[in-house]
């Protein structure tokens, strides 16, 4: 798909990949609606890249119409979603049902409630195009991070679903599936003071090349032109992803393996 014209939205686009997206598709001439909690950073990036702010939470029904409302009075119906507000949730298994919620609702569910609202208007029209920020992690598992592996899992999984219903009625669905990013979310794990999930970044960093938000943005976009379903921006991604489908029993046994020897490090 040609971005040219068409009227997107960009969810956690105040900072990193999202804010990354916004700009790569201002400059291919795409119409951007961009959003995120934070008003003030979400002005800033609406306003480099021409674009209109809305401020809220994405997982929210009546946020996600506000954004809709605002491409549409701004621009025309929306072209493009780009479900990529993410949060990481708590290390390990979790102590509280509430953290295990706020990741299925930021992960999953804001991209279910999304595509309830722009689905059907795409069918209506023929064409429309909706993308996920999963991870490396709903492909493969993240070490050490419980609720963002799983809702990473079920984020591909709802895309696949997705394309697979509605791919020959002229939805497109393209799935992000990065390791390491420089985001925020990275470096706050991999400098705080939580063990666990140091531990879970620590692997993510020596795994493969930590990449700029930007290279992330220009992967995917070019991978639109294809409509391309996966998207890998670390290629080896797909060779772990491989290994794991051809003996899933080798394959936990060396993610116990790389967990203890990130750990005595």
């Amino acid at each position: 798909m040609n971005v040219s014209g068409k009227v997107a939205i960009v969810t956690g686009a105040g900072s990193g990949i999202g804010a990354a997206l916004a700009a790569g598709l201002a400059g291919q001439g795409a119409h951007v609606v961009v959003a995120d909690l934070d008003l003030e950073r979400t002005s800033e990036v609406a306003a480099a890249v021409g674009g209109v702010a809305v401020a809220g939470d994405a997982s929210r029904v009546e946020i996600l119409e506000e954004m809709i409302a605002a491409a549409e009075g701004n621009f025309g119906p929306v072209d493009l979603f780009f479900a990529n507000a993410g949060v990481s949730g708590e290390a390990g298994i979790g102590d509280s049902d509430e953290q295990w919620q706020r990741a299925l609702d930021i992960n999953v569910l804001a991209h279910i409630r999304a595509a309830r609202l722009l689905v059907p208007g795409w069918i209506e029209r023929g064409s429309g195009y909706f993308v996920s920020t999963a991870s490396a992690a709903g492909l493969l598992t993240q070490i050490a991070a419980g609720p963002y592996s799983v809702t990473k899992h079920a984020a591909v999984g709802f895309s696949e679903w997705l394309s697979v219903t509605y791919g020959d009625r002229g939805v497109r669905v393209s799935c992000i599936c990065p390791m390491g990013v420089n985001t925020a979310i990275h470096h706050d794990a991999l400098n705080g003071d939580d063990e666990v999930s140091q531990l879970g970044a620590k692997v993510v960093a020596t795994a493969g090349s930590v990449l700029e938000p930007e290279e992330v943005a220009a992967i995917t976009l070019a991978a639109m032109q294809d409509e391309k379903f996966l998207i890998l921006p670390h290629p080896e991604v797909l060779e772990y992803y491989r290994r794991k489908g051809a003996d899933y029993d080798r394959w936990l046994a060396g993610m116990r393996r790389l967990q203890r020897e990130a750990a005595n490090a």
